[in-house]
């Protein structure tokens, strides 16, 4: 099926930091032909939280750990080690190089840098001075179909906070 093509992640870069519970969960995403979409409608959980959690930059619940073990048919021993990958150890944005040298991530980084000083000042003129939480914040990607080809639709909605003045 179109999309849906899933393959394991090698030792090498940019992923070399991946921890082997990770590349456990990803030799069990290729052996089931899965997507990350199949796999969040199993556990209850979005696909960009899935996605994150395969490549350790999420933390997951005992009963995500229970509900991946049953989707994947799997020894929970086998997924049980990531439960160790939690808030004091989790080693979030470490997955590659700066600047990315993968064609997507490099347009996503070459995005923020033409547009991240815009799309601040937007912020600012129409929340104030503040921020965009990535803390509390939902990311979504979405095909919109164009006559001209497919376009990526990506929603970052994020609380926005402000700065406290004392």
């Amino acid at each position: 099926m179109y999309g849906k093509t899933s393959t394991v992640i090698d030792s090498t870069t940019p992923y070399k930091n991946l921890n082997a519970s990770c590349k456990q969960l990803f030799a069990l995403k290729a052996a089931k032909g899965c997507s990350f979409d199949d796999i969040a409608k199993a556990i209850g959980r979005d696909e960009v939280w899935t996605a994150a959690l395969f490549y350790g930059q999420a933390s997951c619940t005992e009963d995500d750990i229970k509900a991946l073990a049953k989707y994947f048919e799997a020894d929970l021993s086998l997924i049980s080690p990531l439960a160790h990958i939690n808030e004091v150890n989790i080693n979030r944005g470490n997955l590659g190089p700066m600047p990315p040298t993968d064609p997507v991530i490099y347009r996503l980084y070459e995005g923020i840098m033409v547009y991240g000083y815009p799309i601040k000042a937007i912020i600012h003129e129409k929340f104030g001075d503040g921020i965009m939480s990535l803390i509390d914040c939902k990311v979504h990607v979405d095909k919109k179909p164009d006559p001209k080809g497919d376009r990526v639709l990506l929603t970052f909605d994020g609380k926005f906070l402000p700065y406290i003045k004392w």
